[in-house]
């Protein structure tokens, strides 16, 4: 089946969500636009923010009572608490912005229907990379869903790590074991998201251009960038 679209032929997809162009790897439909400045914004500084949290907590002893923190602790604590507003602040744009992954699409648990695309989203996946197919696909149902598994990972542990900072006593304690828990997820999340799209953009996505305001045309070819001919 075929759809003529401004005089240019595009062959429809076998999959629901999938569009494809002429001279260009199967990709998802993103909803037909590049993801906002506000959301590249936040989505670098919670990433800089996780990074700096995940790197410093390596490093940190808590202090004693009645002993001064030291200076990396000091700035686990403070970059938490900023990671907690750049959390709440992606939060409230998710359910504001327009024309970018709607709110169920990141959580579909509640919704039968949603679950269901999540689960045929998923076995299409499969089939694609059973055919050697690894085109980009960041704006399926199965990898919406896991965005926003790794926005409520994040959240808690931003959330958890701000209750220990005000809190005390056994609320706190228990706040501080909640927030190791987290972090151990985070790191699982962030490990896996990050070397997907590097995957990705070394099989010749523009995933990161997408994100990080490169222009579209730039791939990578091995380990180069090279900007796509015209």
């Amino acid at each position: 089946m075929k759809t003529v679209t401004s005089n240019r032929v595009i062959p429809q997809s076998n999959f629901p969500g999938e569009a494809s162009y002429p001279g260009r790897r199967t990709i998802a439909n993103t909803e037909g636009r590049l993801p906002s400045h506000l959301t590249r914004v936040l989505h670098l500084l919670l990433l800089v923010a996780v990074l700096i949290q995940l790197i410093s907590s390596q490093f940190i002893e808590r202090p004693l009572p009645g002993e001064a923190p030291s200076v990396i602790f000091s700035l686990h604590e403070y970059v938490g608490l900023g990671t907690f507003v750049i959390v709440f602040a992606f939060w409230c744009w998710t359910l504001i912005r327009r024309g970018e992954t709607k709110f169920g699409r990141l959580f579909p648990w509640l919704s039968p229907r949603r679950v269901r695309e999540v689960v045929a989203d998923t076995f299409g996946q499969l089939r694609r990379l059973s055919r050697g197919d690894f085109s980009d696909q960041s704006g399926g149902a199965m990898v919406s869903s896991v965005h926003g598994l790794g926005l409520l990972v994040m959240t808690g542990m931003a959330v958890t790590g701000s209750a220990y900072f005000f809190l005390s006593g056994t609320l706190a304690h228990t706040a501080l074991s909640l927030h190791s828990l987290m972090a151990n997820l985070v790191w699982a999340y962030l490990i896996g998201h990050s070397t997907l799209a590097a995957l990705h953009h070394l099989l010749g996505s523009d995933i990161l251009a997408r994100m990080f305001w490169l222009p579209r045309g730039v791939r990578s070819t091995g380990l180069l960038y090279e900007r796509e001919k015209k």
